[in-house]
């Protein structure tokens, strides 16, 4: 664990005492409905591309766009959240999210759906990178990596039931009613949020830290991105979630075309790679003493590479949901650590770097998931999960390499 960052002490409320504990879990709803949402159109993927008369490949763009309108997003939310105060922007894009969600039930043609699907990403796309960014400023950073394991459970919950959700509700009423759900959900979280801000100051906005100006955004991005340490950041979590979800949005398309199972079965094996990354956040502070940044992300990359190779060799369906489990620990051994580095790449601007951070997530995921829709179509998902093995391992070698390059204060 890295030394306590000088630069924090000059970062007015740093360590807040007594922060409410409602405020917290209210936050985690919209974490949770973010996540439901990141993941619910996995399962669903064969019935839309069914209900437009289009390939997997082709209606993998609703996963595509998504995250494109999640990351751009990205760049302009953490400078929103340093001035207007992270948990008031948090509670209102929550519930514009929710409203662009139910708008998708509506779209008539993969098109339409698809620019729904792109403005509810863009609107879902404040809630986790600026509760990473409260939480940051709350807590100090030798205990951060397990509050934000913990913070973890909520956002993987939701990455479960949505899985699950999506794959029940869709294979019973269509993928339609999914949308109107999840929406509700969202709409649900971002008043409670609201609410909260009206009655608790431990959540209330502590006033303007920067100004909002294009100029001032730019410089103040430029000079982030400018920091070695930073770099090797965005570098790494842009390779992580290429390799890592340009494979995992076809494992539920995978499922059912080679074993033919229905989408509610599909949506209950997917989920258990939600249990794994909650098993991860549970055992976090039992992990991190044990094995330390270095052996997370050696270990975590290891649990990757196994399981995809399990997945491209599987010779039946009841060995997919242990192999499931193991991506959810894998990636959530390397995935935490850089999240936990990412809160402290700039402690003055902390919902801007943050956001830098998922921005370059969300690129990553974007750019994986189109550039495997080819392959997928012609040969199939196992030569995507082969080239993800082959890439996460290394992702891993060479980000313990960077470690001890990283600055101490």
């Amino acid at each position: 664990m890295r030394p306590h960052d000088s630069r924090e002490t000059a970062v007015a409320g740093e360590v807040r005492s007594g922060i409410p504990k409602r405020a917290i879990i209210l936050l985690s709803t919209a974490a949770f409905s973010s996540s439901i949402n990141i993941r619910a159109c996995d399962p669903l993927l064969p019935q839309i591309a069914q209900s437009f008369s289009v390939s997997v490949g082709s209606a993998s763009l609703i996963i595509t766009t998504f995250a494109v309108g999640y990351g751009l997003t990205q760049l302009l939310f953490g400078p929103v959240g340093d001035r207007y105060g992270k948990y008031l922007v948090v509670a209102v894009t929550t519930i514009l999210a929710g409203i662009a969600t139910a708008f998708s039930a509506f779209m008539p043609t993969l098109a339409a759906l698809t620019g729904a699907r792109f403005m509810a990403g863009a609107f879902a796309a404040a809630a986790i990178p600026l509760a990473f960014a409260w939480i940051g400023d709350a807590v100090p950073f030798e205990r951060r990596q397990a509050v934000l394991a913990r913070f973890l459970s909520a956002q993987m919950s939701g990455i479960v039931l949505g899985q699950a959700f999506g794959g029940l509700i869709g294979d019973r009423y269509g993928w339609p009613r999914v949308f109107l759900i999840v929406g509700a959900v969202h709409c649900v979280a971002g008043l409670a949020m609201l609410w909260e801000l009206r009655t608790n100051p431990g959540a209330q906005p502590p006033g303007a830290t920067s100004t909002l100006r294009l100029e001032t955004v730019v410089t103040g991005t430029l000079a982030i991105a400018r920091r070695p340490w930073v770099r090797v950041l965005l570098i790494a979590v842009f390779v992580e979630a290429f390799a890592m979800y340009g494979a995992f949005a076809y494992i539920g398309a995978d499922l059912h075309t080679r074993f033919g199972l229905s989408f509610t079965s599909v949506g209950l094996v997917m989920c258990t790679y939600g249990t794994g990354a909650i098993a991860y956040s549970l055992s976090a502070r039992h992990l991190i003493g044990r094995l330390g940044e270095r052996g997370l992300i050696i270990g975590g990359g290891g649990l990757l590479a196994l399981a995809y190779l399990c997945l491209a060799a599987v010779p039946g369906v009841a060995f997919v949901p242990p192999i499931m489990m193991l991506l959810g620990l894998g990636f959530y051994m390397i995935h935490n650590t850089l999240q936990t580095n990412a809160t402290q790449m700039a402690p003055e601007a902390r919902g801007l770097s943050v956001s830098i951070f998922a921005f370059a997530l969300f690129m990553g995921q974007s750019m994986g998931v189109a550039m495997a829709a080819p392959m997928m179509d012609r040969f199939g998902a196992r030569p995507i999960y082969v080239i993800s093995a082959v890439l996460l391992p290394l992702l891993a070698l060479w980000l313990r390499s960077r470690l001890s390059v990283r600055p101490t204060g």
